[in-house]
């Protein structure tokens, strides 16, 4: 090592008001034999932290060097000078040897010794259960079960904080003091976000619960709103800026319109976004046209946009290929009754374009999106909660012969009153007369719709994206050392997602947070999603083929371009998103021949294979022992887990989170409450029901608080913030190796061609799925976006 030098004019510089980068120079003399230095040590002696933006060296040949920084510095006297390594990977083995020792003496810090509470100066990873959604010491109402640990409730692990028990409950974990009425949990401190996104995200949430505000004076109207429904559609609609209008920002729904450019460097980013977003006055006080309305504001109603959305929409990983007829559940006969489905012949035949049922059938064209089993078994108990009341449904599709898909039948279904016993349900067909609502229809398809939105919310975004993700970013940081090849490739990937999950915890999935007041299961959604885990995870389903071909949306066809074959050709997101997964493996492909020269490399590996050990048996510790675990035992098997841990969070969380304003901004259409059943033939409750049928389903669905609640949390979570890196792009030099950057080229260059393939599909008027009868481009897997609310762009890490 050489000699320590000091930063000069450190005290110089004061502390303004907004935080900015200040630049020092420093020099080093080392003797000439020493060669390029692998690494720094930075020692820190002041109370406070800094964050060490970026190191680089200049040699005396004129060489630039660049370390792996972006990282805070806090006092150092306890834990020893900070390491900082050379932008260059190397396997364990190949490890110069004056580095290995500390590449070994960083990972043990970072593992820690998994004792004591976490600080905000730790950088330590570790796993824990899910020990904290309830708060038992503020009221025994808000006690949550544990998720993870235990048979009933199995759930991927979370990021240990090392809190005390709670005073009431001591197997549950206290809850930290709130920060200006904010719960904000143990993360290492780089985990955070970035000041620029940190200060663009608290304005989007500032100008978003400012639409919310209005909402509950009723500004629009000028007088304070009094009843918990919408009176009628035209109400709901008054929330909303006219076609047209420019919000600017993070309001700016339309694609085709240019932003005036904004320089970044401005250290107010918070007042800049709340008051001038994008350079365009705010308007704070309406929310900006979803895109479900922008080309038809009735579109939404029609049965064929309803049908298309499950290809082309905000859930499209639900859908399935019906292989027998009738439908059957696979529940338990003995406690939930007959397990056939009420949808009969009768009820689809005549519909089938001239074909049988059996006709059909061989001919893959009847389609179910089934959220019967998944919510059975807790109807009884969501429905016993104050203003919640829902079904298990069935929906039933026809792939008519313009590969579109046509609403045959929706069926609801309550429990049976006791174990085995018959089930009550219902089935509705679409009315005949489409040339006006028919409410009765509208609030079944509601009902569908709301089973929908909170399997989106609750299985499809939170579980299967932000939740299975966090495990694999303890696991990395712990076992792969920053010099490890993998570490490089992934680290992108797993980018602030540790804090963004953290606020969940606090706000949204937490007992009384968003989830709970807003959709309709209420303190039942996140057991239901450790039900929806138990049942249906594995990670090989996560990989994009695996999932369709396991659905029998696709079969497998080595012949085909992609190696499967669809069975609905114009499914745009399995058809985009096919593009994308063959371009990511194939970059993971050569990556890993970068790094790896044989299989036997990637057995010998020890970092790697307990990276991979510790994903299945800590981190997923609940179902270790459950099937679709791959051997890491291959280069082959390394690029498929890969490419699966790299789809997840960048490709499948884009296609479910940046939509959710643009396709459920507008609650009707995917409302996230229902608080009504429909009532027994014969009663007073169904007469006022036939009598009024708007007013039966405006009470049925979301009310204004929930509905508007919603619509603000849809509008921060689908903003893409100024400095969001997307799928192709890395920081500047982040990392050393010329055939490294060759190859990831060569994908960004691929990944530029898929964009301008998806914008000609979209041109296509052949494939009609691609716009819908709302003429809403599907554009979820394009993988770029400019700032704001867009529809569109792949970052690449979960961000929000």
């Amino acid at each position: 090592m050489s000699n320590p030098t000091i930063i000069e004019g450190w005290v110089t510089k004061l502390d303004t008001i907004a935080s900015q980068n200040y630049s020092f120079k420093m020099e080093f003399s080392v003797p000439r034999e020493m060669g390029v230095p692998g690494a720094i040590l930075v020692r820190n002696d002041h109370p406070n932290e800094f964050l060490l933006v970026s190191f680089s060296l200049t040699l005396d040949d004129s060489r630039e060097i660049h370390y792996m920084t972006n990282s805070w510095v806090y006092n150092t006297s306890k834990t020893g000078a900070r390491i900082f390594f050379q932008n260059k990977a190397y396997l364990p083995d190949d490890t110069p040897a004056p580095l290995r020792d500390l590449r070994e003496k960083e990972l043990r810090l970072l593992r820690g010794d998994g004792s004591g509470m976490r600080e905000p100066s730790d950088r330590i990873f570790d796993y824990d259960i899910y020990n904290d959604l309830g708060n038992p010491d503020k009221d025994h109402k808000l006690e949550r079960p544990n998720l993870g640990g235990n048979e009933e409730y199995p759930y991927p692990r979370r990021c240990r904080t090392g809190r005390p028990p709670s005073k009431t409950s001591p197997e549950y974990e206290s809850l930290p003091q709130p920060v200006l009425g904010q719960l904000e949990f143990y993360v290492p401190r780089d985990e955070a976000f970035e000041r620029v996104k940190n200060s663009d995200f608290k304005a989007d949430t500032a100008r978003s619960l400012g639409h919310s505000a209005s909402t509950k004076i009723g500004s629009w109207t000028g007088s304070i709103t009094k009843e918990t429904s919408f009176d009628s559609m035209a109400s709901i609609k008054k929330l909303y800026a006219p076609r047209g209008a420019d919000l600017g920002g993070l309001n700016n729904l339309l694609p085709d319109k240019e932003d005036i450019p904004k320089k970044y460097q401005n250290p107010f980013v918070f007042l800049q976004e709340v008051i001038k977003p994008d350079g365009e006055w705010n308007t704070p006080f309406q929310y900006p046209l979803p895109g479900i309305l922008q080309a038809d504001e009735n579109a939404w109603q029609t049965n064929e946009q309803f049908a298309r959305e499950f290809l082309a929409g905000l859930n499209p990983v639900v859908i399935s290929l019906v292989k027998e007829f009738p439908l059957k559940s696979g529940l338990d006969p003995k406690e939930f009754g007959d397990p056939t489905s009420a949808i009969a012949a009768h009820h689809i035949e005549g519909y089938l374009e001239g074909l049988s049922i059996e006709q059909a059938l061989s001919e893959k064209k009847l389609f179910v999106a089934d959220y019967h089993d998944a919510y059975l078994p807790f109807v009884e108990r969501i429905n016993a909660q104050e203003n919640s009341k829902t079904y298990a449904t069935r929906a039933l599709f026809f792939l008519s012969s313009d590969d579109t898909l046509k609403v045959l039948a929706l069926e609801l279904v309550l429990p049976p009153q006791t174990p085995g016993g018959a089930k009550k349900s219902m089935v509705f067909t679409p009315p005949a007369d489409t040339s006006k609502p028919d409410y009765l229809w509208e609030t079944a398809r509601a009902h569908v719709a709301n089973n929908d939105i909170v399997a989106h919310q609750v299985f499809s975004h939170w579980t299967n994206c932000h939740a299975v993700t966090e495990p694999v970013i303890l696991a990395t940081n712990r076992h792969l050392s920053k010099l490890h090849p993998i570490h490089h490739l992934m680290a992108p990937h797993l980018k602030s997602t540790l804090f963004i999950n953290q606020g969940a915890r606090g706000k949204l999935i937490a007992a009384g947070g968003t989830i709970e007041c807003t959709f309709t299961p209420r303190a039942y959604s996140m057991r239901m999603a450790s039900a929806h885990y138990k049942q249906a995870w594995t990670f090989n389903s996560q990989a994009l083929p695996n999932d369709l071909i396991a659905r029998g949306m696709a079969v497998a066809d080595p012949s085909a371009k992609h190696g499967i074959k669809l069975v609905v050709k114009d499914y745009p997101y399995a058809a985009d998103g096919l593009e994308i997964w063959d371009a990511i493996k194939s970059w993971n492909a050569e990556y890993v021949d970068i790094y790896y020269k044989d299989d036997a490399a990637v057995l010998n590996d020890a970092e790697l294979q307990n990276w991979w050990w510790e994903i299945r048996n800590k981190g997923h510790e609940d179902k270790k022992d459950s099937e679709g675990w791959p051997e890491l035992n291959s280069k082959s098997s390394l690029v498929e887990i890969l490419t699966t841990m790299q789809w997840i969070p960048s490709c499948q969380h884009a296609a479910v989170n940046f939509g959710q304003y643009a396709y459920a901004g507008f609650m009707p259409h995917h409302p996230t409450m229902t608080r009504r059943l429909f009532p027994d033939e014969g009663t007073q409750e169904w007469d006022a029901m036939k009598k009024d049928q708007e007013k039966f389903y405006l009470s049925t669905i979301s009310d204004v608080i929930s509905a508007t609640r919603t619509m603000s949390v849809y509008e921060i979570l689908s903003s893409h913030s100024p400095n969001e890196i997307y799928i192709g792009d890395r920081d500047q030099n982040w990392i050393e190796d010329d055939k490294v950057d060759e190859a990831f080229k060569r994908f960004s260059a691929k990944l530029a061609d898929i964009d301008e393939l998806i914008k000609s599909r979209n041109s296509d008027t052949s494939l009609k799925n691609r716009l819908g009868a709302a003429k809403l481009p599907y554009e979820l897997l394009r993988p770029k976006s400019k700032q704001g609310v867009t529809a569109k762009g792949i970052p690449n890490s979960i961000t929000i």
